[in-house]
């Protein structure tokens, strides 16, 4: 009777996939049978060659019972092994998800972050905007007071000056006549000082208009200032939102 050896060989061929080769072979361990010992002029019985039949029978019996012991065993380390390269798989993409989940939460944190300061820094140059506009504004209507009041006074002192030219020059004509040139004089200059104040306030009231078209002007870059980051805000959160529904389905 010819014996065979089975024996296992396990590869991993590719991730996530297993091959096995299955190896058909002498045995390795040769089992000799035991030689009786020569009978001069006995015969054998049939009972005693049924028993070595069955005595031989129960040693190939037992021999492949631990060859299929053998096999269960490696099959369990096989399955072992693919269980504990499961789990550690698992446990990768668990520990990858997680770091990507903090990396996100900590870009968005600094991204928050540069988005306060960068309003903080605008508010902070708009503020000195006006405050430097309506320094220069403050400057220019006190420049422009003070040359007005130089004007006027410059006026008054000319006019002092040609009434008392006049009044020398009239000191002979009656009271009536000296009466009514200087009312004549009063009202003209009455009329030149109403003049210089409406060109004064249409100047004012232009620098108050510019002033507010300025403003709105500022405002307005501001909010499509503030429209763009809520726009990259919410790019941001789409994306990181896709990314966490891309790692929960692989």
């Amino acid at each position: 009777m010819r014996y065979h050896s089975t024996e296992i060989r396990c590869q991993e061929k590719s991730k996530g996939g297993l091959c096995y080769e299955v190896i058909l072979a002498e045995p390795a361990v040769n089992v000799a049978l035991p030689k009786l010992p020569p009978t001069q002029g006995k015969n054998v019985s049939a009972e005693e060659i049924e028993e070595k039949l069955k005595a031989a029978e129960e040693r190939r019996l037992s021999l492949e019972a631990k060859k299929m012991a053998d096999w269960s065993a490696k099959m369990a380390k096989i399955e072992e092994a693919s269980r504990k390269k499961d789990e550690l798989d698992k446990e990768f993409k668990t520990h990858a998800k997680e770091v990507l989940h903090t990396k996100m939460e900590q870009y968005e944190e600094k991204r928050v972050q540069q988005l306060s300061e960068i309003k903080e820094k605008l508010k902070t140059h708009a503020a000195d905007i006006e405050k430097t506009r309506q320094s220069l504004e403050q400057q220019k209507v006190e420049e422009l007071q003070k040359h007005l009041e130089d004007k006027l006074r410059n006026a008054a002192t000319l006019r002092d000056d040609n009434i008392k030219k006049i009044l020398d020059r009239l000191k002979e004509h009656n009271t009536d006549k000296l009466n009514e040139v200087r009312a004549t004089i009063d009202q003209i200059e009455a009329l030149k000082t109403t003049e210089k104040t409406r060109i004064i306030e249409n100047k004012l009231s232009t620098a108050e208009q510019n002033r507010e078209k300025e403003l709105q002007k500022k405002l307005e870059n501001i909010r499509k200032h503030e429209r763009r980051a809520e726009l990259v805000r919410q790019n941001k959160a789409a994306l990181a939102q896709k990314t966490d529904v891309t790692a929960s389905s692989g």
